[in-house]
């Protein structure tokens, strides 16, 4: 069962957070619970009785009542959940495996946009693919990256930008329906030939 952790178990009321983060612990019972951004339950510099709090008091109790029972599977950035582990002296031990996930390499990111076109029904030709890669590759790895984000809102832009461009054909043929160019890339306008190398 995967989890947002404010819709899930954070109630807006004193006591309520405990009987959600409690009903949502026992269905997944038998299984896994997975709560993505799990660090929002302890914003830095929140009060030491807020209910993101109080949902990780109630967890503490219940992992270790049903360790045996599920596996409890906590995500996010890394620093953020650092500091997440840090604000409960049990926390930490409750989880016996860390694993951090590496940035998709630019070539992964692409060969992920070209897959996920193709099962749209979307086709990218080697210039298509070359102006992509090279603009994933300008994309800064900070702070903001999202490697899932990034692949679908190029692809979404890419297929705003080819309905836009075939808006002005009488008649696309399937192949142009299907077609993604290097200019839907770039917004509508063709970009500058790539200099062949020397």
């Amino acid at each position: 069962m995967a989890l947002s952790v404010t819709n899930c178990v954070v109630a807006q009321i004193i006591g309520g957070t405990a009987i959600k983060t409690t009903e949502a612990f026992t269905s997944a019972l038998g299984g896994v619970l997975f709560i993505d951004e799990a660090y929002t339950l302890t914003p830095d510099g929140g009060a030491s009785n807020d209910f993101g709090r109080e949902a990780v008091d109630t967890l503490l109790k219940l992992m270790e009542d049903h360790r045996d029972e599920i596996a409890v599977i906590v995500a996010g950035y890394t620093e953020e959940m650092e500091r997440f582990l840090a604000t409960n002296p049990g926390l930490r031990s409750r989880f016996s495996r860390f694993v951090e996930f590496e940035n998709y390499s630019t070539r992964e990111l692409v060969d992920i946009i070209s897959q996920h076109a193709a099962a749209a029904g979307y086709e990218c030709d080697a210039d298509t693919l070359a102006l992509l890669h090279d603009h994933v590759d300008a994309i800064p790895r900070d702070r903001s990256f999202g490697n899932a984000r990034l692949a679908r809102r190029l692809l979404e832009s890419m297929m705003t930008h080819q309905a836009r461009r075939l808006s002005g054909l009488d008649m696309p043929s399937v192949a142009d329906l299907r077609q993604l160019l290097p200019e839907d890339l770039a917004g509508g306008e063709r970009p500058a030939q790539r200099q062949p190398a020397l």
